[in-house]
């Protein structure tokens, strides 16, 4: 006897033959990211705290007023336009038609709200800008400066100025309200971040129906994640992983940045005070070897600050100490370093000359870095103690912990020199850890500080990096070569020179 079909099964059987082969669930991606964590300063999206404007702006949800290009210039974003009158005033004309994802339109008051909540919370921002009033009139923005501040607009474009709602953004979970192509609707600090479409966004419709930005701060987690298929895309790839991902399966997205990787001198350590260890530490690091081999060429040699070819102020416009051993050692034993008891490494009054090198594990040129630098040192006589470690921070605060403080920074986020040496040079500011004071330096860094023409500010720059060279306050190693590795349906997840920019609009899968 012939069994009937019952009417579900009918129907089950046509949605079959003509169902459009689209998941009920809608277009996901999911990206594993090393560095979106609390060791990285990293540890919401508010962009008004700490480091926290990186993710704001990687992941596509704040947006500033200035964008810049690979080459490191600036051009329009949620501004069209900027003039500064010469001195302290700066006219700034918003962009017509922008929403915030809560649907508040964005104008001169709506900014204006911003950036006076950004400089009652944040710590460097108040510095770095100098404003002083700001005036809201429809779309026009005037700022006044307290000083003459050449680099405001400049400073404008770094993550922290995300152009964010503040009445709509939640501050205690540390969730930002944006212009950006996507909001974040689910966060949880050191695991993952949840985003969906932004149904405001003024420059197009977002791709996807659902966005994960997933911590994976282990390295081999990140490649087995991204080749089991767990994760669609991964920033941070470990270079010993990217023949894994060598094949069609894949692609890389890749460009040179100013994210430098260098050691910045504790100044108040008895050793490091030494001016002879400073120069023999300086020659007797194999930068060249280092890029070569742990890096496997995955990067640039340093000199200076900036990367060479890097505008007008790149490394290759100063002089500094390169790898010379028997120089370095040289040094040593005219400063009463030498090795008396034969053991291979110098002494001096009792002392073993002994440096104590703090670094942390994310960035993961930094503990290669450290591994490097140990094994060249030690045949100048200089035993290197590591401590890489993610609690770095408590090891900071504790002057008396630590000789050389090994970071990854990128120096010139906006394409402009005084980022670096007012954050970095100058006594009491945020990433001068070692406590370096130079009053030459300040000298030139407060010019710097007030000069509009351009070129006159990358002379200053170059003054400026060969002044703490010849003091051997920083050793410059290297610098990144960004690579973005994404599986071959990915399309429009693209590595830029500013290291800002990841999650856009036209952002897809396949």
């Amino acid at each position: 006897m012939k069994k009937r079909l019952c009417l579900a099964s009918i129907l089950s059987l046509i949605l079959c033959l003509f169902a459009v082969p689209v998941s009920a669930e809608g277009k996901k991606m999911v990206i594993g990211d090393t560095t979106f964590n609390s060791e990285n300063w990293e540890e919401t999206i508010d962009p008004h705290r700490t480091y926290n404007g990186w993710p704001c702006i990687r992941y596509g949800v704040g947006e500033t007023l200035v964008h810049y290009t690979d080459t490191m210039e600036l051009e329009p974003w949620l501004a069209t336009s900027w003039e500064n009158d010469g001195n302290l005033t700066w006219t700034i004309t918003l962009r017509d038609g922008v929403k915030f994802s809560s649907g508040r339109d964005m104008d001169a008051e709506s900014v204006k709200q911003c950036f006076e909540h950004l400089l009652e919370n944040h710590d460097r921002a108040p510095g770095d800008t100098k404003i002083d009033t700001m005036e809201a009139d429809g779309q026009i923005l005037t700022i006044t400066t307290s000083e003459p501040n050449p680099a405001l607009i400049y400073y404008l474009g770094d993550p922290y100025g995300c152009i964010i709602d503040v009445d709509a953004s939640d501050f205690e979970t540390g969730i930002a309200v944006g212009t950006g192509p996507y909001v974040a609707v689910d966060m949880v600090t050191d695991d993952h971040l949840t985003l969906v479409p932004n149904e405001n966004y003024w420059n197009g419709q977002p791709k996807l129906d659902e966005l994960t930005i997933r911590t994976i701060s282990d390295g081999d987690t990140l490649s087995f994640a991204l080749q089991a298929g767990d994760i669609d895309a991964a920033y941070g790839m470990a270079y010993e992983a990217y023949p894994n991902f060598e094949n069609p399966g894949y692609q890389f997205s890749g460009i040179q940045t100013s994210r430098a990787f260098f050691g910045s001198m504790n100044m108040e350590s008895p050793i490091i005070q030494d001016p002879a260890v400073r120069k023999a530490i300086a020659l007797g690091i194999d930068k060249a070897g280092f890029v070569a081999v742990l890096l496997d060429g995955h990067g640039v040699v340093g000199n200076g600050a900036f990367p060479d070819g890097f505008s007008t102020f790149g490394g290759e416009n100063i002089t500094t100490e390169t790898y010379d051993p028997e120089a370095a050692k040289a040094v040593l034993e005219e400063a009463g370093w030498v090795d008396a008891d034969g053991d291979g490494i110098r002494e001096k009054d009792g002392v073993n000359l002994v440096i104590r090198w703090l670094t942390y594990p994310s960035r993961q040129e930094l503990p290669l870095l450290a591994e490097s630098a140990q094994a060249s040192l030690k045949q100048i006589g200089i035993d290197v103690d590591i401590n890489c470690t993610a609690n770095r921070r408590q090891f900071l605060a504790d002057m008396t912990s630590w000789d050389i403080y090994a970071s990854a920074l990128v120096t010139a986020p906006s394409g402009d020199p005084q980022y670096f040496f007012t954050t970095s040079c100058l006594p009491g500011m945020s990433y001068n850890f070692g406590a370096y004071e130079n009053e030459h330096v300040n000298d030139l860094i407060a010019q710097l500080a007030t000069e509009f023409d351009t070129t006159k500010r990358a002379q200053l720059a170059i003054e400026l990096q060969q002044a703490i060279l010849d003091d051997n306050a920083y050793v410059f190693c290297s610098f990144l070569q960004m690579n973005m590795i994404s599986k071959a349906n990915v399309s429009n997840w693209t590595a830029h020179a500013c290291d800002y920019y990841e999650v856009s609009v036209d952002l897809d899968i396949n």
